[in-house]
């Protein structure tokens, strides 16, 4: 067991000891557990206090009637020992008993976590048989997560995210017709694209020392990283502090507007960035650059249209609330954002502006916003 992260921590109760209370609540069913979750979540990253989702199942798949039993007998004896502010239901119905320990503090975790198991297992010591009791298995899971962006692993718990996994399997149809679309789509793009590709990279050479293509290790969908292209626009060897310090005023609300020759109002990114190449300034004004992503969508590591994909260093300022972005749509090369927004808005109109692609997503906005990026790129407004 891991009792520092919390993560994944699971365990036999055989070893443990203890009693029991009175006084049953309501044991939710799975959809309403789930959903419960959800709004769980949400309140943790407003309240920035965490919460952990113990689970208790016997060890099987599909439990035997005799065992479905004695899980309807943990549920009952959870819900009575249960504080106000818990709450107990199905995870799976009839499969795996959940339990939600709400605000716990940061600082009493490991502390947080003896007393649970020590009241679990008196609670199920009160209530099953030894033979029951010893093939209980019990996992901890803590909102929200320590995510680790220097590792390629995905680093979020599926299992604190049941109503997005639901999600994705309603829309299963929807979803490989996305696919299909993307894979048809950046195909025609690599092929009638091909001539400006070409002009573009002789342009990148001829105009600055280094390699044509610029990769960046960036964060998908659910916290996992791949190796995202685009045309290098900058110098060789530069210092990426200017940004980094920018993007993270950027983030905490505190950065300022910059000028800009289409925009009189100013954009919320970097106009007068060093590092930029004369050809470079170009390509970004246009989002030329962008073009080699293309082979990204193919690779299946991004979406024709998606939030985009942002770097490590960016993730590790984002409030709680901001990694949904990441963690509800696959990245892609346009997006509401890039529509509707761009650099004109603050970081914060982003993020909705992405959870709003998210919640509402179908192939058919994915295709009104492609229709309408044509022209987004041609004014140029909100780019650099």
């Amino acid at each position: 067991m891991n009792e520092r992260r919390m993560g994944n921590a699971s365990t036999r109760l055989s070893s443990l000891s203890g009693s029991t209370a009175s006084g049953e609540r309501n044991i939710l069913k799975e959809e309403a557990f789930h959903r419960m979750i959800s709004l769980e979540r949400k309140r943790s990253e407003r309240s920035r206090k965490p919460f952990v989702l113990m689970l208790l199942d016997m060890g099987e798949q599909h439990p035997s009637p005799g065992n479905r039993e004695a899980l309807r007998k943990i549920a009952t004896a959870l819900s009575v020992t249960a504080r106000e502010t818990d709450l107990t239901g199905w995870y799976r119905d009839d499969c795996a008993v959940g339990l939600m320990f709400t605000e716990i503090g940061f600082n009493d975790r490991r502390a947080t976590l003896s007393t649970m198991i020590t009241r679990v297992s008196n609670t199920l010591r009160s209530n099953l048989t030894s033979g029951e009791f010893n093939q209980v298995r019990l996992s901890f899971h803590l909102f929200p997560e320590d995510w680790d962006n220097g590792a390629d692993q995905r680093p979020t718990n599926p299992t604190l995210y049941p109503d997005l996994s639901e999600r994705e399997e309603s829309k299963k149809i929807l979803r490989r017709t996305k696919r299909a679309m993307d894979i048809l789509g950046s195909l025609a793009a690599l092929v009638l694209l091909s001539p400006v590709f070409l002009i573009i990279a002789l342009a990148v050479k001829a105009t600055s020392k280094g390699p044509i293509l610029f990769r960046q290790r960036r964060i998908g969908q659910h916290g996992k990283s791949f190796t995202f292209l685009k045309f290098r626009s900058m110098y060789v060897g530069n210092d990426p502090s200017i940004h980094r310090e920018y993007v993270k005023q950027l983030i905490a609300g505190k950065a300022e507007k910059q000028s800009s020759n289409v925009n009189q109002e100013g954009v919320y990114k970097l106009t007068k960035d060093p590092r930029v190449t004369c050809i470079g300034a170009l390509l970004r004004k246009t989002s030329l650059d962008e073009l080699p992503q293309f082979v990204n969508v193919l690779r299946g590591e991004m979406s024709l249209v998606g939030p985009r994909p942002p770097v490590p260093y960016e993730v590790e300022s984002y409030d709680f609330w901001h990694r949904r972005r990441v963690l509800e749509a696959k990245p892609g090369i346009t997006g509401l954002w890039q529509i509707k927004g761009r650099s004109r808005v603050k970081f914060d109109d982003m993020v909705r502006l992405d959870l709003q692609y998210a919640r509402t997503w179908s192939p058919w906005l994915d295709v009104k916003i492609l229709l309408q990026t044509p022209s987004a790129m041609v004014v140029g407004d909100g780019a650099h």
